[in-house]
């Protein structure tokens, strides 16, 4: 019992909180179609410096529990909840674990907040539990999970392409950003599904993209479908480049400096959620977890 409790107490100590971070599409290309009804993509994703907490506590019984998650998702099918007993099932273990979240990152917004929390808690127990399994081997379990949990695992803004996991490091400019939440969900399998989505959109290079070029091809069905989406990038290209990350339902706008994303903050309607945040190249998810590296190392 004596190792169970130094691990607790090393738990408590190292890992009091992780960062799951937002993230963006910067533009969403659909260039295909394959035979088994996934749809072959090209995007690049930038993480934001706008990110849920988690905290970790193992326990020495194989007993996994989730607090502080309000969304109304059955333990059983919330992702945090799926990464540990997933990881636990590939790596032979048998401890459990308590599991907080401060949930700051609106749910079904297209901001990956889900795939951002199970990629932390991927990441977070292959330390604290002690397998070490390889980062490809992490992947290969989040893609199990979801298209976009690799990203939040790789760490590094990416040009994405297959059905979202190919991924290559990319350096688009940090810029400060508002994204907006218009308060709808929009139901991605719906989208994917439409008759009317765009799927032959030829590709384009990174230089390209890198050089201005990109833009969303769910875009027109969801404008179609979701009313107040489409008068939310209306309003929002008033004042800058607007677009919707992946299928939406959150827009955002690019900006050079923060005064000006504040200023457009300020002029929000009060039935529209927002924020003003900075893309980031490398998600704080890796530093924590660099930061975790040095501190077992010591």
């Amino acid at each position: 019992m004596g190792d169970i409790e130094d691990l607790r107490q090393e738990s408590a100590k190292q890992l009091c909180c992780w960062p799951a971070p937002a993230k963006l599409n910067l533009f969403l290309h659909i260039i295909g179609r394959r035979q088994d009804g996934y749809h072959v993509l090209q995007t690049v994703f930038q993480f934001l410096d706008y990110c849920d907490e988690l905290t970790f506590s193992v326990r020495d019984d194989d007993r996994v529990c989730l607090t502080g998650n309000e969304h109304n998702v059955a333990p059983e099918q919330d992702l945090i909840v799926k990464a540990a007993k997933m990881l636990r099932q590939k790596s032979s273990h048998r401890l459990g674990v308590d599991i907080s979240i401060c949930k700051r990152i609106p749910a079904g917004r297209g901001l990956g907040g889900g795939s951002s929390n199970a990629a932390t808690t991927l990441l977070a127990l292959n330390s604290l539990w002690g397998p070490g399994l390889s980062s490809y081997k992490l992947t290969d379990i989040g893609l199990g999970l979801g298209a976009d949990v690799p990203i939040f695992i790789h760490g590094y803004a990416a040009w994405a392409e297959g059905v979202g996991e190919k991924l290559t490091s990319v350096e688009p400019p940090e810029d400060w950003f508002i994204v907006v939440s218009p308060g709808v969900s929009v139901n991605t399998k719906e989208i994917f599904n439409a008759a009317d989505l765009t799927r032959n959109t030829p590709a384009i290079t990174m230089r390209d993209f890198l050089a201005g070029a990109g833009s969303n091809d769910c875009e027109s069905v969801v404008q179609t479908a979701y009313p107040e989406i489409a008068k939310l990038l209306n309003w929002l290209r008033k004042r800058g480049k607007a677009r919707m990350t992946g299928t939406g339902s959150c827009v955002f706008a690019a900006f050079a400096t923060k005064r000006e994303a504040d200023s457009v903050l300020e002029e929000l309607p009060e039935n529209w959620d927002g924020f003003v945040t900075r893309g980031m190249n490398r998600s704080p998810l890796r530093a924590r977890m660099e930061q975790q590296l040095k501190e077992t190392n010591v």
